[in-house]
């Protein structure tokens, strides 16, 4: 039997991430005109029992290893926020702009991990987030005359969020933190954080409506575990160019089940955030195999 090494372990978890989380965004459409925390709720509501089945499995306790509770903490008050975040825009925008914009994700990494874990930023780093940037302008389109600009704007906003989380995620990983009582940790904040708003402002919902969040429970529930266990196994700058498959999945998904095709500048703006990401991925492998180059 080949072993695989702790890299090429987390690509696979990241794809099989990205694939899950393309469906869980379909699901979210699918199920209609339902407010975004209630649609997160049930969400994550999923994951939740999930993850704590899978403790019980494998027998092992539900606490966190000492001084964990802070970064458990930021990882599910930033995700669940990416979460809100993402969903409504998943509801007014196209489906693989709002999985683009959410994509953002790994350069905010970048930011964070400058600001937070102190990691030196280079040259190429800084340049790529910035042009990154630019292409998710094409994608937002910013203009009075553009009625998708608050949710595009929305979006973006999920995925610094979930950059913010990720930036967490490898923080616990670092620390020898059980993958799933990470998963456990964030669902169960998020959900008490969402049922506030569900107690008083439940909107009843058609057995079709329930069958679809219940999808995108059970793919969120794989991507999660999935982008979990990837971030565990390797560095953000290592992988994260892969966890941009999600955007053909979501394309390919909109396209058949949404009749969804993306407009000349929205495509400039894939094209443009795509390349930054692989040209950050053989820029970090260069390094890697060169570690006293500048």
């Amino acid at each position: 039997m080949i072993k695989l090494n702790n890299k090429y372990k987390a690509i696979i978890y990241i794809i099989l991430s990205a694939f899950s989380f393309a469906f869980m965004n379909l699901f979210v459409r699918l199920s209609g005109d339902i407010p975004s925390l209630q649609k997160s709720f049930f969400r994550n509501l999923v994951a939740l029992i999930f993850a704590s089945a899978i403790l019980l499995k494998n027998k092992s306790e539900f606490k966190w290893k000492n001084g964990n509770l802070k970064y458990l903490i930021m990882r599910s008050a930033f995700g669940t926020v990416g979460i809100v975040c993402n969903f409504y825009a998943i509801d007014h925008i196209p489906l693989s702009d709002a999985s683009i914009l959410n994509k953002m994700s790994p350069f905010f990494v970048i930011i964070f991990s400058l600001i937070i874990l102190k990691e030196r930023l280079t040259f190429m780093q800084g340049t790529a987030v910035l042009i990154a940037f630019i292409g998710a302008m094409f994608i937002i389109k910013p203009s009075f005359a553009n009625i998708d600009v608050l949710p595009s704007l929305v979006g973006l906003m999920g995925g610094m969020g979930a950059g913010i989380a990720y930036t967490m995620v490898r923080i616990l990983g670092n620390r020898k933190e059980n993958g799933s009582f990470i998963v456990f940790f964030f669902s169960a904040f998020s959900c008490i954080a969402t049922l506030p708003f569900l107690i008083f402002s439940f909107q009843p919902m058609e057995w079709w409506q329930v069958l679809m969040l219940l999808g995108a429970g059970l793919a969120a529930t794989g991507g999660q575990f999935g982008i979990t266990a990837a971030y565990c196994n390797a560095p953000a700058r290592e992988i994260s160019v892969y966890d941009y498959s999600q955007i053909i999945f979501a394309t390919l998904l909109g396209f058949i089940f949404l009749g969804e095709l993306p407009d000349i500048y929205s495509i400039i703006g894939y094209v443009i955030i795509c390349a930054m990401a692989v040209l950050m991925f053989f820029y970090n492998k260069r390094r890697a195999c060169a570690p006293d180059s500048r």
